[in-house]
């Protein structure tokens, strides 16, 4: 029985399944995880039960692995430099993302093509590549297999995910198979969120129907990807699920460390707000870059006490909004004071990350004048429909915002379920 076809891999007396996608449609359900006590090391990653079962399931294969810093193991050690000298695993090259395999880069930017000093690998740029062009890449490499372990933060527009639909497409024309290391949804997998993209607005920022925050795995995802959108042709899918994780945890109950997936994720705090606070990308407000809270903090010059006391009369579950001043060091309004707010939340277990971020929107439309859209109209692409912009343009409270993409989220939620992996 082929591993590409259907396998289980045990791994510290807990047993989970390696639910897979060939060429064909199907794919073998996993077994629900089930926790064993809070604590450090209750989560084991897929890489952990992968290294755990000898890599047996990449015997006799090249392999290359998109991975950043996040790829790490729970004693923080990185698994680059853990399968490099390992006999049983042949690693041959590595690919980089946004921001790098070794993290240098700020957000828009990668570190090209160089060799790993560290370790000999060559190293391949993946930003901004895809279809032909990322299949070269791969082609190029001389691997048989491409890893995929990068820690998500659970956003549409983190693009993490989207550099993992890229390379199911590039491996699928390279005639190459992927197998995918889960991680943890920092902000849970309990469900999804906000409007879903219109493929129209398709981007680098979410290239497909997907909600704002989707509430899944990055194995979860790669498994609805491969199957909703390239059913046609899919790639040769095998994923590698976690043992201990629980749909309603947040990061911080999975006793693994924190590696900030990019400069300005340095949290999971950062994690529980940003889908909704980067939309503030969108606007001419600093969305809290150059500070040491991005995406909690956010402002413009000109703005003061009334947008916090305009958002808190909101009662809105979970959060409260303290008036707040800052100076980005860098980005929008850099070296200068700037007023706003900063998001506190008290109650994430109720907390609406995404109506949260609408609310903030129209809040600091309704009390500073100067309030205006980025003149790309970039906050299309992060909501994926012109929907959000025209109706606070019209004078749409919160709820009819909210209330205008249920019906889509609905039809994706039902669409998500089948693909879950993990229970609780």
């Amino acid at each position: 029985m082929s591993l590409s076809r259907r396998g289980v891999l045990a791994a510290g007396g807990a047993v989970g399944a390696l639910a897979a996608t060939a060429a064909g449609t199907g794919f073998a359900a996993a077994s629900p995880a089930h926790g064993h006590g809070p604590g450090r090391g209750r989560v084991r990653t897929g890489f952990d039960r992968l290294a755990a079962d000898g890599y047996r399931m990449l015997r006799g294969q090249k392999v290359g692995i998109v991975t950043n810093p996040t790829g790490i193991t729970a004693d923080v050690r990185h698994i680059v430099d853990v399968m490099h000298p390992d006999p049983r695993v042949e690693l041959t090259a590595v690919f980089g993302p946004e921001h790098g395999f070794r993290g240098t880069a700020q957000a828009g930017g990668s570190e090209g093509r160089y060799d790993d000093p560290a370790t000999g690998l060559p190293v391949y740029d993946t930003y901004l590549k895809n279809g032909r062009d990322l299949a070269d890449v791969f082609t190029a490499s001389g691997v048989d297999t491409v890893l995929f372990d990068i820690q998500d933060a659970g956003a549409r527009f983190y693009t993490y995910i989207w550099t993992l639909y890229d390379c199911l497409e590039a491996a699928a024309l390279a005639g190459k198979r992927v197998v995918v290391l889960d991680r943890p949804n920092p902000v849970t997998g309990r469900e999804a969120l906000g409007p879903v993209l219109d493929p129209a607005f398709g981007t680098f920022v979410g290239r497909r129907e997907i909600a704002q925050a989707h509430g899944m795995t990055v194995a979860e995802l790669a498994l609805f990807f491969n199957a909703e959108f390239f059913h046609e042709r899919p790639a040769r899918l095998d994923v590698v699920t976690m043992s201990g994780w629980r749909r309603s945890d947040f990061f911080d109950a999975t006793g693994l460390p924190w590696v900030p997936p990019s400069p300005n994720m340095p949290t999971p705090e950062t994690a529980v707000v940003y889908p909704g606070t980067c939309l503030f990308e969108g606007t001419n407000l600093s969305e809290g870059r150059g500070t040491t809270r991005p995406f909690e903090l956010l402002g413009a010059e000109g703005v003061d006490h009334r947008w916090a006391a305009a958002a808190n009369a909101l009662r809105l579950p979970g959060v409260a909004f303290r008036e707040a001043y800052f100076a980005p060091t860098f980005s929008k309004f850099a070296g200068k004071t700037v007023g706003g707010v900063q998001v506190h939340v008290h109650d994430r277990e109720v907390f609406d990350p995404v109506r949260t971020g609408i609310a903030l929107l129209v809040t600091a439309k309704q009390t500073w004048s100067g309030f205006a859209w980025r003149p790309d109209n970039w906050i299309d692409k992060l909501t994926g429909n012109t929907r959000v912009r025209t109706m606070i343009d019209a004078g749409a409270d919160t709820d009819a915002v909210v209330r205008a993409w249920q019906r889509d989220l609905s039809a994706f939620r039902a669409k998500r379920r089948k693909y879950l992996r993990y229970g609780g």
